[in-house]
């Protein structure tokens, strides 16, 4: 185990941020995050854990907010399968620098909380 890294997200907090500033979807989400969240009745739980799910990442390597860019590190879902990290770019090099040769990770989130655990193997 090369690090864990743990983050929550106030929902309403995160909800007030995306309203006041539209532009952060697209700024902080992929494409395809935005896509499979889209057809929920409340994107905004779940939106909220894939933040918190970077910010985990972030922990794991024991790296602050802008270590690398928020499209780097993404969540991806492929089929029935659990989530799992899609990490590119800088987050990519950093992670051969660490040795990280796998990485897990859990969300949870209530209407109030968004939550997520990142381990980097």
């Amino acid at each position: 185990m090369i690090g864990i890294g743990i983050d929550a997200v106030d929902v309403d907090r995160f909800r007030a941020s995306l309203e006041r500033t539209p532009s952060l979807r697209t700024r902080l989400f992929t494409p395809a995050e935005l896509e499979y969240l889209a057809t929920r009745a409340d994107p905004v739980p779940g939106l909220a854990a894939r933040f918190a799910a970077r910010e985990a990442a972030m922990k794991a390597l024991d790296q602050g907010l802008g270590a690398w860019g928020f499209h780097d590190v993404s969540v991806v879902r492929d089929g029935l399968g659990p989530p799992r990290l899609l990490v590119v770019g800088r987050a990519a090099a950093l992670a051969v620098e660490f040795g990280v040769t796998a990485w897990s990770v859990s969300l949870t989130h209530t209407d109030s909380v968004a939550m997520a655990v990142v381990a980097a193997q």
